[in-house]
């Protein structure tokens, strides 16, 4: 029987992100397997509301510093434990100082290295300084695309073998919605009474929200009807810079902004959308896309880095560099039923290749094939 260590800080400190959402289900999921591994979650004294998973110990809080927890603490109940494997899902970090046992990493992406402007500077000052070490301690590393894998191998030079290419998926709350109890739902809530086009995914540089708004202004030229665009998600400190752009634009009575949506609510804006538009110049997977083919909403991404792997050819691609490209393509989705009807059919039916059952089960995998590695 193999005993399994999980570093399950993520499912709390990134809930509401990629990383949470990945750390979250995988758990889950792992749970829900029927096979004889016991695992061990390991978190430094923070409360685990509402997350039913399995663990036989839960350790009582350590009164150490994150680097006390990770040097000391951590390696010291790894070997108490036995612990076969470790696996920490969060980029690596926080892999023990001290390697007790074998370790896997799920590396999501290398955004510090590949856009390090767009990146808060503590975060891409523990990114740079750990990986290096992260990458030459890890006996496997799990990544999300082969997108990210190719990155890993040219960057680091760590060995493609080793790489396990685990895709991600939607979580179960996106599905297709009955269209009128969502924008009944959306009125009340949000005060969203009008057809749209709706982007989920933050403001940082590198989502090329500055695009979309450009192309949108080309868009409602050619339009009778009015559509507007919705973009929910916190504003952060590149927010004054898009506040600008859409004044210059004029468009100060089409964007929305509904700012942070609950996870639950999310659904009902995908389900509420004419069109779903992810411009990214640079994705390690990019969950919103799936989650909007999801709920059968036609979709649009840019067509760099991981989206094309991910969507396949049932969202339609465009450069993110040219934004006419992506106003002809939201153009023709939103003058076009028949268009959009064929394309909510094939996102809906991509996205269902795509469950966490299956990622669970080719994470424990992984597991399995690195414990018996020599």
């Amino acid at each position: 029987m193999m005993l399994v260590g999980i570093d399950a800080r993520g499912a709390i400190w990134y809930r509401g992100t990629g990383i949470g959402t990945y750390t979250y289900q995988l758990l889950y999921h792992l749970k829900k397997r029927p096979e004889s591994n016991n695992y061990r979650l390991f978190w430094p004294g923070e409360e685990f509301v509402g997350l039913d998973i399995c663990c036989r110990d839960v350790f009582e809080k350590i009164e150490a510093s994150q680097n006390y927890w990770e040097e000391y603490f951590l390696p010291q109940q790894l070997a108490h434990e036995k612990i076969n494997v470790y696996h920490v899902p969060q980029n690596g970090i926080g892999l023990p100082m001290k390697k007790e046992c074998k370790q896997v990493v799920t590396v999501h992406d290398l955004i510090p290295y590949i856009y390090p402007e767009t990146v808060g500077k503590g975060y891409l000052k523990i990114f740079m300084t750990e990986m290096p070490r992260i990458m030459e301690n890890a006996d496997r590393i799990i990544t999300v695309s082969k997108c990210s894998k190719k990155d890993i191998e040219n960057i680091f030079g760590y060995p493609g073998e080793k790489i396990d290419v685990i895709y991600e998926a939607p979580e179960p709350i996106y599905a297709p919605g009955d269209k009128t109890q969502c924008r009944e739902f959306l009125a009340a809530k949000y005060g969203i009474t009008e057809d749209f086009v709706l982007y989920v995914g933050g403001f940082s540089p590198r989502k090329n929200v500055k695009g979309l708004l450009t192309a949108y202004a080309e868009v409602i030229k050619e339009l009778e009807k009015k559509f507007l665009l919705v973009l929910p998600g916190k504003r952060n400190k590149e927010f004054d810079q898009i506040d600008a752009m859409i004044n210059v634009l004029n468009l100060q009575d089409r964007v929305i902004f509904p700012g942070f949506v609950p996870v639950q609510h999310l659904p009902y804006f995908y389900q509420g959308a004419s069109v779903f538009v992810y411009p990214s110049f640079y994705e390690g997977f990019g969950l919103p896309p799936l989650e909007a083919m999801s709920c059968a909403t036609p979709t649009i991404v840019a067509n760099t880095s991981s989206l094309p792997e991910v969507v396949g050819k049932s969202a339609v691609l465009f450069n993110p560099y040219d934004t006419l490209d992506l106003a002809e393509k939201m153009l023709k989705i939103l003058l076009e039923p028949e268009w959009a009807h064929f394309l909510s059919k094939k996102a809906l039916n991509r996205a269902k290749k795509y469950s966490w059952s299956k990622v669970a089960e080719e994470t424990a995998s992984v597991y399995q094939k690195t414990v018996s590695a020599f």
